[in-house]
Protein backbone atom coordinates (compact mmCIF):
# COMPACT_ATOMS: atom_id res chain seq x y z
CA UNK A 1 0.00 0.00 0.00
CA UNK A 2 1.14 3.15 -0.84
CA UNK A 3 1.73 6.24 1.88
CA UNK A 4 0.21 9.67 1.54
CA UNK A 5 2.06 13.21 1.24
CA UNK A 6 2.04 16.44 2.33
CA UNK A 7 4.25 18.47 0.08
CA UNK A 8 5.33 21.83 -0.04
CA UNK A 9 5.84 23.70 -3.29
CA UNK A 10 7.13 26.89 -1.82
CA UNK A 11 7.64 29.81 -4.86
CA UNK A 12 6.94 29.27 -8.26
CA UNK A 13 10.73 29.13 -9.51
CA UNK A 14 11.05 25.93 -7.49
CA UNK A 15 11.27 23.57 -10.54
CA UNK A 16 13.99 26.15 -11.31
CA UNK A 17 16.15 26.73 -8.29
CA UNK A 18 19.13 24.47 -7.39
CA UNK A 19 18.06 23.63 -3.80
CA UNK A 20 18.60 20.77 -1.19
CA UNK A 21 14.61 20.47 -1.73
CA UNK A 22 14.52 20.36 -5.43
CA UNK A 23 16.78 17.25 -5.44
CA UNK A 24 14.81 15.81 -2.44
CA UNK A 25 11.79 15.56 -4.60
CA UNK A 26 13.83 14.43 -7.50
CA UNK A 27 15.08 11.03 -5.41
CA UNK A 28 11.92 10.24 -3.71
CA UNK A 29 10.01 10.22 -7.37
CA UNK A 30 12.34 7.90 -8.33
CA UNK A 31 12.48 5.98 -4.30
CA UNK A 32 8.88 5.63 -4.10
CA UNK A 33 6.95 2.74 -5.89
CA UNK A 34 5.55 4.39 -9.35
CA UNK A 35 2.04 4.65 -8.80
CA UNK A 36 -0.75 3.98 -10.95
CA UNK A 37 -2.23 7.63 -10.58
CA UNK A 38 -1.70 10.02 -8.64
CA UNK A 39 -4.61 12.36 -6.72
CA UNK A 40 -2.94 15.78 -5.99
CA UNK A 41 -5.12 18.66 -3.92
CA UNK A 42 -3.67 21.69 -4.59
CA UNK A 43 -4.04 24.93 -2.63
CA UNK A 44 -4.04 27.47 -5.48
CA UNK A 45 -7.29 25.78 -6.81
CA UNK A 46 -10.11 26.60 -4.14
CA UNK A 47 -13.94 26.03 -4.92
CA UNK A 48 -16.71 26.14 -2.17
CA UNK A 49 -17.99 22.92 -4.10
CA UNK A 50 -15.24 20.01 -3.82
CA UNK A 51 -13.49 20.11 -7.46
CA UNK A 52 -12.60 16.82 -9.65
CA UNK A 53 -10.33 17.33 -12.14
CA UNK A 54 -11.75 14.85 -15.01
CA UNK A 55 -9.62 16.50 -18.17
CA UNK A 56 -8.77 13.68 -20.50
CA UNK A 57 -4.90 15.63 -20.59
CA UNK A 58 -4.28 18.48 -18.57
CA UNK A 59 -3.10 22.07 -19.90
CA UNK A 60 -0.43 23.64 -17.83
CA UNK A 61 -1.38 27.11 -15.91
CA UNK A 62 0.92 29.80 -15.03
CA UNK A 63 -0.99 31.16 -12.51
CA UNK A 64 1.87 33.65 -11.45
CA UNK A 65 2.82 37.19 -12.66
CA UNK A 66 6.44 38.64 -12.93
CA UNK A 67 8.87 35.76 -12.72
CA UNK A 68 11.39 34.54 -15.15
CA UNK A 69 10.58 33.83 -18.61
CA UNK A 70 11.55 30.08 -18.60
CA UNK A 71 8.73 29.38 -16.08
CA UNK A 72 6.31 30.46 -19.07
CA UNK A 73 7.64 28.30 -21.16
CA UNK A 74 7.24 24.57 -19.10
CA UNK A 75 4.62 22.64 -19.78
CA UNK A 76 3.32 19.61 -17.50
CA UNK A 77 1.08 17.61 -20.04
CA UNK A 78 0.07 15.06 -17.27
CA UNK A 79 -3.18 12.79 -18.43
CA UNK A 80 -6.26 12.42 -16.25
CA UNK A 81 -8.13 9.38 -15.58
CA UNK A 82 -11.48 9.67 -15.83
CA UNK A 83 -12.51 6.29 -14.11
CA UNK A 84 -10.62 7.31 -11.12
CA UNK A 85 -12.44 10.53 -10.92
CA UNK A 86 -15.51 9.15 -11.09
CA UNK A 87 -14.33 6.71 -8.26
CA UNK A 88 -13.52 9.65 -6.41
CA UNK A 89 -16.83 11.56 -6.46
CA UNK A 90 -18.62 8.14 -5.75
CA UNK A 91 -16.21 7.81 -2.39
CA UNK A 92 -16.88 11.79 -1.64
CA UNK A 93 -20.93 11.49 -2.05
CA UNK A 94 -20.67 8.35 0.21
CA UNK A 95 -18.90 10.26 3.36
CA UNK A 96 -21.80 13.43 2.13
CA UNK A 97 -19.03 15.36 0.60
CA UNK A 98 -20.61 16.87 -2.41
CA UNK A 99 -18.28 16.55 -5.64
CA UNK A 100 -18.45 17.68 -8.98
CA UNK A 101 -16.29 16.84 -12.30
CA UNK A 102 -13.91 19.66 -13.81
CA UNK A 103 -13.08 18.51 -16.86
CA UNK A 104 -11.30 22.19 -18.30
CA UNK A 105 -8.73 22.79 -15.98
CA UNK A 106 -5.51 22.66 -16.37
CA UNK A 107 -2.76 21.94 -13.46
CA UNK A 108 -1.83 25.30 -11.51
CA UNK A 109 2.09 25.32 -10.53
CA UNK A 110 0.73 24.16 -6.81
CA UNK A 111 0.82 20.75 -8.61
CA UNK A 112 2.96 20.72 -11.72
CA UNK A 113 5.77 22.00 -10.35
CA UNK A 114 5.94 19.27 -7.38
CA UNK A 115 5.03 16.59 -10.09
CA UNK A 116 8.13 18.18 -12.70
CA UNK A 117 10.52 17.19 -9.48
CA UNK A 118 8.92 14.13 -8.84
CA UNK A 119 7.93 12.32 -12.53
CA UNK A 120 9.60 14.98 -14.81
CA UNK A 121 8.16 12.22 -17.84
CA UNK A 122 4.55 12.88 -16.64
CA UNK A 123 3.82 9.68 -17.25
CA UNK A 124 1.83 9.30 -14.31
CA UNK A 125 -1.93 9.83 -14.93
CA UNK A 126 -3.14 12.76 -12.43
CA UNK A 127 -6.25 13.53 -10.83
CA UNK A 128 -6.24 16.95 -9.44
CA UNK A 129 -8.53 18.17 -6.56
CA UNK A 130 -9.59 21.56 -4.99
CA UNK A 131 -9.43 22.88 -1.52
CA UNK A 132 -11.94 24.56 0.46
CA UNK A 133 -10.25 27.05 2.96
CA UNK A 134 -13.91 27.35 4.73
CA UNK A 135 -13.90 24.25 5.91
CA UNK A 136 -12.97 23.26 9.80
CA UNK A 137 -10.39 20.99 9.80
CA UNK A 138 -12.18 17.98 11.02
CA UNK A 139 -14.07 18.69 7.90
CA UNK A 140 -9.90 18.56 5.60
CA UNK A 141 -9.48 15.65 7.60
CA UNK A 142 -12.30 13.46 6.76
CA UNK A 143 -12.02 14.09 2.78
CA UNK A 144 -8.66 12.70 2.69
CA UNK A 145 -10.11 9.81 4.75
CA UNK A 146 -12.71 9.08 2.45
CA UNK A 147 -10.36 8.28 0.09
CA UNK A 148 -8.22 6.28 1.99
CA UNK A 149 -8.97 2.96 0.17
CA UNK A 150 -7.24 4.26 -3.26
CA UNK A 151 -3.91 3.83 -1.26
CA UNK A 152 -4.64 -0.30 -1.23
CA UNK A 153 -5.24 0.67 -5.30
CA UNK A 154 -1.32 1.98 -6.03
CA UNK A 155 -2.85 5.37 -5.86
CA UNK A 156 -0.69 8.43 -4.52
CA UNK A 157 -2.60 10.02 -2.62
CA UNK A 158 -0.63 14.02 -2.51
CA UNK A 159 -1.17 17.49 -0.67
CA UNK A 160 0.27 20.40 -2.23
CA UNK A 161 0.72 23.66 -0.28
CA UNK A 162 2.88 24.98 2.97
CA UNK A 163 2.65 25.05 6.73
CA UNK A 164 4.42 28.36 7.23
CA UNK A 165 3.15 30.61 4.27
CA UNK A 166 3.11 34.32 4.37
CA UNK A 167 3.94 36.17 1.84
CA UNK A 168 4.14 39.48 3.95
CA UNK A 169 6.63 38.20 6.25
CA UNK A 170 9.42 36.63 3.97
CA UNK A 171 12.41 38.16 4.27
CA UNK A 172 13.72 38.04 0.31
CA UNK A 173 17.50 38.26 1.49
CA UNK A 174 17.66 36.27 4.50
CA UNK A 175 19.88 32.79 4.31
CA UNK A 176 18.39 32.62 8.06
CA UNK A 177 15.94 30.76 9.65
CA UNK A 178 12.65 33.62 11.54
CA UNK A 179 12.69 31.77 14.73
CA UNK A 180 8.64 32.29 14.87
CA UNK A 181 8.42 30.36 11.43
CA UNK A 182 10.16 27.62 12.95
CA UNK A 183 8.49 27.67 16.46
CA UNK A 184 5.18 26.76 14.53
CA UNK A 185 6.88 24.14 12.79
CA UNK A 186 8.30 22.27 15.68
CA UNK A 187 4.94 22.77 17.79
CA UNK A 188 3.11 21.06 14.27
CA UNK A 189 6.06 18.27 14.07
CA UNK A 190 4.72 17.00 17.51
CA UNK A 191 1.39 17.15 17.03
CA UNK A 192 1.65 15.24 14.05
CA UNK A 193 3.83 12.63 15.04
CA UNK A 194 1.63 11.45 17.98
CA UNK A 195 -1.04 11.93 15.60
CA UNK A 196 -2.96 14.12 18.33
CA UNK A 197 -5.11 15.13 15.64
CA UNK A 198 -7.43 17.11 18.72
CA UNK A 199 -4.78 19.24 19.66
CA UNK A 200 -3.82 19.20 15.83
CA UNK A 201 -7.29 20.60 14.51
CA UNK A 202 -7.18 23.94 17.01
CA UNK A 203 -3.83 25.02 15.55
CA UNK A 204 -4.89 28.11 14.92
CA UNK A 205 -5.85 28.63 18.94
CA UNK A 206 -3.11 26.82 20.45
CA UNK A 207 0.25 26.46 18.16
CA UNK A 208 2.23 30.01 18.31
CA UNK A 209 2.70 32.26 16.02
CA UNK A 210 0.05 30.26 14.42
CA UNK A 211 -1.16 33.73 12.72
CA UNK A 212 1.70 34.19 10.97
CA UNK A 213 2.39 31.13 9.74
CA UNK A 214 -1.42 30.42 8.56
CA UNK A 215 -2.96 33.72 7.80
CA UNK A 216 -5.10 31.99 5.23
CA UNK A 217 -5.82 27.98 5.58
CA UNK A 218 -5.63 27.30 1.80
CA UNK A 219 -1.66 26.12 1.75
CA UNK A 220 -2.25 24.16 5.26
CA UNK A 221 -5.45 22.08 5.35
CA UNK A 222 -3.60 19.49 2.30
CA UNK A 223 -1.51 18.74 5.14
CA UNK A 224 -4.57 17.51 7.19
CA UNK A 225 -6.17 15.81 3.92
CA UNK A 226 -3.00 13.97 3.43
CA UNK A 227 -3.18 12.80 7.14
CA UNK A 228 -6.68 11.66 6.57
CA UNK A 229 -6.00 9.35 3.98
CA UNK A 230 -3.54 7.67 6.80
CA UNK A 231 -5.82 7.57 9.56
CA UNK A 232 -5.85 3.51 9.46
CA UNK A 233 -2.07 3.51 10.52
CA UNK A 234 -0.80 6.52 12.30
CA UNK A 235 1.98 6.81 11.16
CA UNK A 236 3.76 10.42 10.12
CA UNK A 237 7.65 10.67 9.23
CA UNK A 238 8.68 13.85 8.63
CA UNK A 239 10.89 13.76 5.42
CA UNK A 240 12.77 16.91 4.33
CA UNK A 241 12.60 20.11 5.99
CA UNK A 242 13.92 23.77 4.94
CA UNK A 243 12.92 27.22 4.55
CA UNK A 244 13.56 29.93 1.35
CA UNK A 245 13.08 33.58 2.38
CA UNK A 246 13.31 33.43 6.28
CA UNK A 247 9.86 31.62 6.86
CA UNK A 248 8.67 29.91 3.98
CA UNK A 249 8.77 26.43 5.13
CA UNK A 250 9.66 23.51 1.93
CA UNK A 251 8.59 20.61 4.31
CA UNK A 252 7.60 16.75 2.96
CA UNK A 253 5.46 14.61 5.09
CA UNK A 254 4.82 10.68 4.46
CA UNK A 255 1.78 9.14 5.94
CA UNK A 256 0.49 6.00 6.47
Amino acid sequence: MLPSLFVAHGAPTLVTDRLRYTGFLQTLGQKLPKPRAIVLFSAHWEAAVQQIGSAVRYTTIHDFFGFPDALYEIEYRAQGDIALALQIRELLEKEGVAAELDDRRGLDHGAWSVLKLMYPQADVPVVSMSVHAGLVPEQQYRIGRALAALRKQDVLIMGSGGTVHNLNRLAWDSGDVSAWALEFDEWLGERIETWDIDRLFRYDAEAPFAKEAVPRSEHFVPLLIAMGAAHEGKKAKLLHRQYQYGSLSLSCWMFG
